[in-house]
C-alpha cells in the first residue's frame, strides 16, 4: 500500500511535474516503499519525465528496460529516442535494445515507419555493438544485411574462411551475402543459437557434411543432454516436449543422425540418443528412422550392420508404425520387410500383405511394383488378379519404375484403331447411326481400343470397364477367342469409354438383350457397313 509520502509523489507526477514523475518512475523500476515493481508502469512515468527533458530518464530507459517490455508500450517506435540518447551517451546496451525494437519484430513496418535518418543510425549503432563484440547486435546485422552493406574488418575467424567458399544464391546480391555470411559466423562463433542454426542449415543445403556436424552436432548434443531426464520419464510421443524443442531443433537431430551414420565410426549411442530425443518429440521423419535403426534396416529392407548388438524388431515395429500413422509411406513399407523376415518370430505373410498394400495405396514406388508382381503371380488363384496386377503395374510405371513398365507392356495392351473399324466407321451414315446406335457405338469402340470385330461386337461394356483397364473377356460367346486386358493410358481414352458406357447403362449385352445374338448382331453389321465386312480383321 503507498505510503504518504508516495502518494504525493503520485499527484505531482499526475500534474505534470517532471521530477515527480522521474521520482516516481524510479519507485516503480526498483520497488519498494510501499510500491511494487513494475518495469511497464516504470517505463510510462520515465516515458512521461523524458518529455519533459530528464535526462536521467531516458537513461534509465536505455539502462533497465528491457525491449519486451519496450515492444509491449503502445507505440515502441516513440521510445527509440530514449534509447538514442541513451546509446549517445555511452550506453552499449540502450544501442542494440534502439536496433531490436527498430529491426525486429514486425521488422517490415517498423523499418517502413521509422525515418531514414534513424534506419542509418540504427545500423550505425549496430555496427558500432556488432565491432565491439556484442554477439546479439551480429547476429542482427546478419539478418538485415540488405540495409547494412556494411564492411568487415580483414581479419577473419576459420568459420568465416569455410563460409566464404561455399556457393553464392543466384537471387541475393553478392555483397549482401558476403555480409551476411560474415556477420552470422561471427554471430555463430559468440554462441548465438540461431546464428549457429543458419549456418547448419546453409551447409545442409550445400550437402557440406564437416560443416554440418561442426556447427549442428554441439546443439544436437546440448539438446540430449538438457533433456536426457525428461527422456528417460517419457513412453510415448510428447507434444509438449515438441513445443520445447520447436521443429527447428527436431529437424537438426535427425540430420545430425543421418549425417552420422554416414561417416566412419560414430558413436552409436549418440546417434539412437538423437533420434529417441527427436522421435519422443513427435516427429515423424524421426520416428521412421528410429524405426529402420532398431530394425537394422534401410528405407528399402536391405539389412544394415550399425551399432552393437541385434535388430529389436519389437521396438521397431512400435515406431514404425507411428510413422505410419503420421502418413509415412516407407514406414509401412519398412513394416511389411519385417514381417517378411524369416528370423523375425511373429513372421506373418497376411500381415505383410496388408502393410505393403497400404504402402502402395500412400503411393510408395516398390511397394506398388511388388503389389503388381504378386497380384500376377497369383492370377490363376482368382481370375481378377490378373486386373489389380495392372493397376498396381500402372501406379509404379507412372513413378518411373522400368521394371514395372516391362511388365506392364508384356500384359496388357496399349489403345490403338483397329483397321476394319475405321473402315466400317467411315460408311456409317448419320441414319445408320440412328437406326443402330448401339452397333455404331461397338464400332467407334473397337476404333479406339484395337478391338477385333467378335470383341466389338459381343464385348459387354458393363462388366468390362475397370477404370484402369478395359477387361476384353468373350470366351462364353466366341470360344476362339482368349482373355486380354488393353490399358487406358489417357484421358481422351476415358472420356470417349465413359461416354459409349453410358449408352449401355442398364441394358442387357447378353443373347438375351437388344441386341440378340452374335449371328444377329454381325447380319445388322455386315447390312450397316457392307463395303466394311471385308476388310482385314483378325479374328
Amino acid at each position: 500500500m503507498a505510503k504518504r509520502e508516495d502518494l504525493a509523489i503520485i499527484r505531482a507526477a499526475r500534474a505534470g511535474q517532471g521530477p515527480a514523475q522521474l521520482a516516481l518512475g524510479k519507485r516503480y523500476l526498483f520497488g519498494g516503499n510501499g510500491l511494487p515493481q513494475s518495469l511497464s508502469t516504470a517505463l510510462h512515468w520515465l516515458d512521461r519525465a523524458a518529455q519533459q527533458q530528464e535526462s536521467e530518464a531516458w537513461m534509465l530507459i536505455g539502462s533497465h528496460i528491457p525491449l519486451d517490455v519496450a515492444r509491449a508500450a503502445a507505440n515502441p517506435l516513440d521510445l527509440c529516442v530514449w534509447y538514442e540518447r541513451a546509446f549517445d551517451a555511452g550506453l552499449m546496451q540502450a544501442g542494440l535494445v534502439l536496433a531490436q525494437l527498430v529491426l525486429t519484430g514486425d521488422s517490415q513496418t517498423a523499418i517502413q515507419q521509422a525515418s531514414p535518418g534513424l534506419r542509418e543510425k540504427v545500423i550505425k549503432v549496430l555496427e558500432t555493438a556488432a565491432n565491439a563484440g556484442v554477439a546479439e547486435a551480429q547476429w542482427l546485422l546478419a539478418q538485415h544485411a540488405d540495409i547494412a552493406p556494411s564492411v568487415l574488418p580483414e581479419r577473419k575467424t576459420p568459420a568465416e574462411r569455410v563460409i566464404a567458399s561455399q556457393p553464392r544464391k543466384p537471387a541475393e546480391p553478392q555483397a549482401e551475402q558476403d555480409v551476411t555470411l560474415k556477420w552470422t559466423a561471427r554471430a555463430a562463433d559468440a554462441g548465438v543459437t540461431q546464428a549457429q542454426q543458419s549456418l547448419a542449415q546453409l551447409a545442409w543445403e550445400n550437402a557440406d557434411w564437416p560443416v554440418f556436424l561442426e556447427r549442428a552436432l554441439p546443439l544436437a548434443k546440448a539438446l540430449a543432454e538438457q533433456y536426457t531426464d525428461i527422456l528417460a520419464q517419457l513412453n510415448v510421443p510428447s507434444e509438449t516436449l515438441a513445443r520445447q524443442l520447436g521443429e527447428e531443433n527436431l529437424s537438426m537431430l535427425l540430420r545430425c543422425a543421418q549425417v552420422l551414420q554416414s561417416s566412419a565410426g560414430f558413436d552409436a549411442a549418440e546417434v539412437q540418443q538423437f533420434l529417441e530425443l527427436a522421435a519422443f518429440g513427435d516427429d515423424k521423419a524421426a520416428q521412421l528412422a528410429l524405426g529402420l535403426w532398431y530394425a537394422r534396416m534401410n528405407s528399402d529392407g536391405e539389412r544394415l550392420l550399425v551399432g552393437t548388438g541385434s535388430a529389436n524388431y519389437k521396438k521397431a515395429i512400435r515406431w514404425l508404425t507411428l510413422a505410419g500413422e503420421a502418413g509415412l509411406a516407407d514406414a509401412w513399407y519398412a513394416l511389411s520387410r519385417i514381417y517378411l523376415k524369416s528370423e523375425f518370430s511373429q513372421r506373418n505373410l497376411v500381415d505383410m500383405q496388408r502393410h505393403l498394400e497400404h504402402a502402395a495405396e500412400m503411393g510408395h514406388c516398390a511397394a506398388q511394383l511388388e503389389c503388381g508382381l504378386s497380384a500376377w503371380r497369383n492370377r490363376r488363384e482368382k481370375l481378377a488378379n490378373d486386373v489389380r496386377a495392372v493397376y498396381w503395374l500402372q501406379k509404379a510405371a507412372a513413378q518411373g519404375s522400368i521394371e514395372a513398365a516391362n511388365l506392364l507392356a508384356k500384359i496388357a495392351d496399349s489403345a490403338a484403331p483397329a483397321a476394319w473399324a475405321e473402315a466400317a466407321k467411315q460408311q456409317l451414315t448419320r441414319e445408320l447411326v440412328k437406326a443402330h446406335p448401339f452397333l455404331a457405338a461397338r464400332i467407334e469402340l473397337a476404333t479406339i481400343f484395337g478391338l477385333s470385330r467378335p470383341e466389338a461386337l459381343l464385348l459387354d461394356l458393363n462388366q468390362a470397364d475397370c477404370g484402369h483397364c478395359l477387361v476384353v473377356d468373350i470366351r462364353v460367346h466366341y470360344a476362339r477367342s482368349k482373355r486380354r486386358l488393353i490399358q487406358i493410358q489417357t484421358g481422351d481414352e476415358r472420356q470417349a469409354l465413359s461416354r459409349i458406357a453410358r449408352l449401355f447403362e442398364d441394358v442387357d449385352c447378353g443373347p438375351n438383350g437388344p441386341e440378340g445374338n452374335y449371328r444377329q448382331r454381325l447380319y445388322r453389321f455386315k447390312a450397316a457397313a457392307a463395303s466394311a465386312s471385308g476388310a482385314d480383321d483378325p479374328a
